[in-house]
């Protein structure tokens, strides 16, 4: 029992070393990058605001939200903080200024994260389908996964197609040169992934796996995830010679050894940073690497941090 609570102290003291770590970074380098002034109008048509014309797909910075499904998952204030990592809808999460979507699916077609279980998926295409409908710009990144543990729900991609087919846009390398005025009236990236069924077909109205690529680090402790994932992406191509999107995850997991177990806590110890990754992004030279960068619990601020560098690569400012 000594041990137990001599290691969990133990951790709790790593966690306020890289907390403070953080911190002392942001007060010595600020958080300022080229567009990081910029606030869009209309965070709801911010795409739009930027001029379509204009916008390469390469150029965006997308905003995107980790387990983007999970604002109604489990039981209030039993299950659900072990689970939830936005407390947005879908719609609403659009609406702010998210244009990726992380959406975890069981073999029930409900959308879940691990063994908790929220609503049909139903519930997510309804809402995209809105938030389309009262826009007429906006393109979406939409992630569809089977989750780990889970079987890959029957005629999946079909479905897809059948909801989201007047949407889609077809799997092409060429569409990452495009700009969004060349890609309408299309408005939606579906990557389908999952684990057991083939993999959607190249050329096909959804896009495989290979498309959306991450270097997920499963750790509670934030100046550990953020300089991982400076690395990785100091490890990869720059955007405008990439033919695959690759993410950034602004977040932070709990872990089993830990006494701090909810989301929003934990995800909070990083949640602050992101204006500060894109400063460190410019200082270390991988800012040019920078394409999908996501978050729990997605704020105003978050979607204008990628927003303003969005605005400055359309500008030739970055």
């Amino acid at each position: 029992m000594g041990g137990q609570v001599s290691k969990q102290w133990e951790r709790r003291n790593v966690v306020s070393t890289e907390k403070k770590t953080l911190c002392s970074l942001r007060e010595s380098c600020g958080h300022e990058f080229p567009g990081c002034d910029y606030r869009p109008p209309d965070r709801k048509n911010w795409m739009a605001g930027l001029n379509p014309e204009k916008v390469h797909l390469n150029k965006i910075v997308w905003p995107g939200t980790h387990d983007s499904g999970t604002n109604k998952i489990g039981i209030p204030c039993i299950t659900r903080p072990f689970a939830q990592c936005q407390s947005l809808s879908i719609y609403h999460q659009l609406e702010r200024g998210t244009r990726l979507l992380d959406i975890r699916v069981e073999e029930d077609r409900h959308v879940c994260h691990g063994i908790l279980i929220t609503y049909s998926v139903d519930v997510v295409i309804n809402d995209i389908k809105r938030f389309l409908s009262e826009t007429q710009s906006e393109i979406i990144i939409l992630e569809i996964r089977t989750e780990f543990g889970h079987e890959d729900p029957p005629d999946f991609d079909s479905y897809l197609e059948d909801q989201l087919g007047e949407f889609l846009i077809h799997q092409d390398d060429q569409v990452f040169e495009k700009t969004i005025a060349e890609l309408l009236p299309k408005r939606i990236i579906c990557v389908w992934k999952p684990r057991k069924s083939p993999q959607p077909k190249a050329g096909g109205p959804l896009w495989s796996a290979g498309y959306l690529k991450d270097n997920w680090v499963d750790t509670d402790l934030p100046s550990t995830k953020f300089e991982s994932n400076l690395k990785h992406l100091s490890d990869q191509s720059p955007v405008m010679s990439r033919k695959f999107f690759y993410r950034v995850e602004n977040t932070v997991t709990p872990q089993a050894d830990n006494p701090v177990l909810c989301v929003k806590p934990v995800t909070g110890r990083i949640h602050g940073y992101a204006r500060l990754f894109i400063t460190q992004c410019f200082s270390r030279g991988c800012a040019d690497r920078l394409q999908v960068f996501s978050t729990d619990f997605i704020d105003e601020d978050f979607v204008d941090a990628c927003v303003g560098l969005t605005h400055a690569r359309v500008e030739g400012k970055a």
